[in-house]
């Protein structure tokens, strides 16, 4: 792996999927001794992707059925 003239790097993807590093998910760099070490940023005050993509699907549901009309949709039944 080479550093570009940016000063970027790619991480490999099994490496992203293995620790959960999605697009846009903060990162601090910690130096130890002559090793850099990154890390998932903690205490994040941003929700996660996920409450994100919840928030953002909330309440924008518009089929007129029920949720047991769905379900059974759902089941074959």
């Amino acid at each position: 792996m080479r550093i570009t003239t940016k000063g970027q790097v790619t991480i490999p993807a099994a490496i992203r999927e293995k620790c959960g590093l999605l697009p846009h998910t903060d990162v601090d760099f910690v130096l130890e001794g002559r090793t850099v070490r990154i890390a998932r940023k903690s205490g994040s005050s941003k929700p996660s992707r996920g409450a994100r993509l919840a928030a953002h699907l909330k309440g924008r549901g518009d089929v007129g059925m029920s949720t047991d009309q769905i379900m059974a949709l759902t089941r074959g039944n």
